[in-house]
């Protein structure tokens, strides 16, 4: 029989809650709950915490296995309703529930972590109980893992709103009580933010809000379920780019004063020795095969998004033999702002617009495998760094475009 929520001890009020989202994690979950127990015992052991299970009515015992996971701090179980799936439908009964009780500052850490250490909790933690409201995991990751966070979410977020958060879809992370409250009242949910798009969205909101915001250095590296950027990437992909393109929309007036962007404070850096990330393997061949099938599927409606000189330069690469391809940094930020006005102006239906992009991001992440193969995790860094500074030059065609757009589709 389906119950909606399950708290054994009766907890009404918590300062402090770890919040594990979770879709059939019940082969995981016991891990990073056991850490989150033995964080909070350790660090905040005068405040009032819980650990709450955020679930998709997992089939698979999720439910069972956290609660039966020994603990010393109290845990609740939360569950959409049967059929309801989405990590964003999570967090929606996660912010209702801090409201509920009260709670001063939320940590959130992934259900699949097998790196969260105590000290994560700490680290995520402890800056909201000293008046940051938001704050953002930094760990040491593989060059090739979380490369949508390095081509697109990084750069664009740095360039758009002008914070330099490393991993905001990081997945990780702090917001403070008076943030959920902002997250549950703001107009922009839609369907995207409910499923993967609610990363970016809170990061996002939680620039545009205006509290001050930290990134914590978590000391290890993340170590999850890792991905081959190549392998299908379905609708996370349109989630996440989709959310980013629509919140450009809804906060037209912030990001259009943003000149530059400024580094965001680090809270406690250089803790720990830094371990190396565990390896992620790309094929490369599929990478640059889906690239270029993708001018058979989708050369006409490139041709309908993309400025005159853009398509033409997306011509001319795709002339480059596999050991000569580049795909030039100003060349992809280009085809994103482009893509972003395309989907504002509705050129095309919002979901095709979205998958012609996939081939494109397919091409631009072989071409920094390949510029970044020989390279180590540090000199790795130091590239996508020197793209966003790339991404924030461009900027002024963005706003040129977007506003020339805007004036054609009004006449």
């Amino acid at each position: 029989m389906f119950q909606q929520e399950i708290n054994p001890e009766g907890i009404k009020k918590a300062e402090l809650i770890v919040c594990i989202p979770s879709y059939n994690e019940a082969d995981s979950i016991s891990f990073p709950t056991q850490q989150a127990s033995k964080g909070l015992k350790k660090y905040f052991p005068d405040r009032d915490s819980v650990i709450i299970n955020c679930d998709n009515n997992s089939p698979d015992g999720t439910k069972d296995v956290f609660l039966n996971t020994p603990t010393d701090v109290p845990k609740i179980y939360i569950s959409t309703p049967p059929g309801v799936k989405g990590k964003g439908n999570n967090f929606l009964n996660l912010f209702k529930k801090t409201i509920e009780m009260g709670a001063e500052a939320v940590v959130v850490v992934d259900a699949d972590l097998k790196s969260i250490t105590p000290e994560w909790i700490k680290h995520l933690g402890e800056p909201l109980f000293n008046d940051f409201t938001y704050v953002a995991p930094l760990y040491v990751r593989h060059k090739y893992d979380g490369t949508i966070t390095n081509n697109i979410a990084y750069p664009l977020s740095r360039a758009l709103y002008g914070r330099r958060v490393r991993q905001p879809i990081g997945g990780d992370f702090g917001f403070s009580g008076s943030l959920a409250k902002v997250y549950l009242e703001s107009d922009t949910w839609n369907d995207e933010i409910a499923n993967f798009g609610i990363d970016i969205w809170m990061t996002t909101l939680a620039f545009t809000h205006g509290g001050p915001i930290c990134q914590a250095f978590m000391g290890r590296p993340k170590i999850h379920r890792p991905k081959d950027p190549a392998a299908s990437l379905g609708p996370m992909f349109r989630q996440v780019v989709g959310t980013i393109f629509r919140l450009m929309q809804s906060f037209e007036s912030y990001w259009m004063k943003v000149k530059y962007s400024k580094p965001t404070a680090i809270y406690g850096f250089g803790l720990g020795e830094t371990e190396s990330p565990p390896k992620v393997d790309v094929n490369t061949e599929r990478l640059f095969s889906q690239f270029h099938e993708g001018f058979n599927r989708y050369m006409k409606i490139w041709r309908d998004l993309l400025c005159p000189d853009v398509y033409n330069k997306l011509l001319e690469i795709r002339e480059l033999k596999e050991r000569l391809f580049a795909f030039p940094t100003d060349l992809w930020a280009r085809i994103l702002y482009d893509m972003a006005i395309a989907y504002r102006d509705k050129i095309h239906d919002p979901d095709l617009m979205l998958d012609s992009l996939i081939p494109l991001y397919y091409g631009r992440t072989f071409s920094f495998v390949k510029k970044t193969k020989r390279m180590s995790t540090k000199q790795a860094e130091e590239a996508i760094e020197e793209d966003c500074m790339v991404f924030e030059m461009t900027k002024p065609y963005l706003i040129a475009r977007w506003n020339q757009s805007k004036k054609e589709q009004s006449e």
